[in-house]
């Protein structure tokens, strides 16, 4: 009677053991999965961080050739800013610091400061203010230019023949570009006030010019 028992307990043993063998193989399979999940995970975090650092190592190669651009462009700026202002750039020092905190883009800043400093550079016209100046030039210029061809008449009286004729023709000649002339010193007083002779000055100059030209040769008959 007790040998059926028996029997019966230990197959219920060697089900039991396999039931727990079983498990324990579940358990260490899930256990192994979980590993190369967990070593996937790290080599993939790795992976990112690797490319992270290799990024951030290229942005700051990047930054570091831009600050040299930037620092050779104010550099340069500033030295033509010097040369702009001559004497009184003395008090000026170095170039600025950069400031902290700007979010701008530098090149585009320097861009800009570049053209107001081309703009600030090329010449402008002369103000109305020296209208009298220029006046004054195309009055001296005809008078210089009918003094030059009334010699030149005198002249041709003198010798007689030939230069009889031919002087008052040249005199006359000199005498209407007496208003051309005028535009020699209007020419260089535009020059010392690093402005252009533009269109109103000539006309100023020629205007009195012509005046002044007129005006001699009808009290010179």
């Amino acid at each position: 009677m007790n040998q059926p028992v028996a029997s019966e307990t230990y197959a219920a043993q060697l089900r039991r053991l396999a039931e727990l063998t079983a498990r324990v193989r579940d358990q260490r399979a899930e256990a192994h999965t979980w590993y190369d999940r967990q070593c996937a995970a790290a080599d993939r975090a790795v992976a990112d961080a690797a490319e992270q650092v290799q990024r951030a190592e290229e942005e700051l190669v990047a930054a570091r050739e831009q600050q040299e651009r930037v620092d050779a462009e104010v550099a340069h700026l500033w030295q033509e800013l010097r040369k702009r202002l001559g004497a009184g750039a003395r008090r000026l020092g170095g170039p600025p610091a950069p400031a902290n905190g700007g979010v701008a883009d530098p090149m585009l800043l320097l861009s800009r400061a570049r053209d107001m400093l081309d703009r600030a550079g090329q010449p402008g016209e002369l103000p109305g203010s020296v209208n009298p100046l220029l006046a004054l030039c195309g009055v001296a210029g005809a008078v210089v230019a009918y003094a030059l061809g009334a010699g030149a008449r005198a002249l041709g009286v003198g010798y007689g023949g030939d230069l009889a004729v031919g002087m008052p023709v040249l005199a006359l000649v000199v005498t209407l570009l007496g208003p051309l002339v005028g535009l020699v010193p209007a020419r260089v007083l535009a020059d010392r006030r690093h402005a252009v002779l533009g269109p109103r000055p000539i006309t100023v100059v020629l205007g009195a010019g012509l005046l002044t030209t007129a005006l001699l040769l009808v009290l010179g008959r």
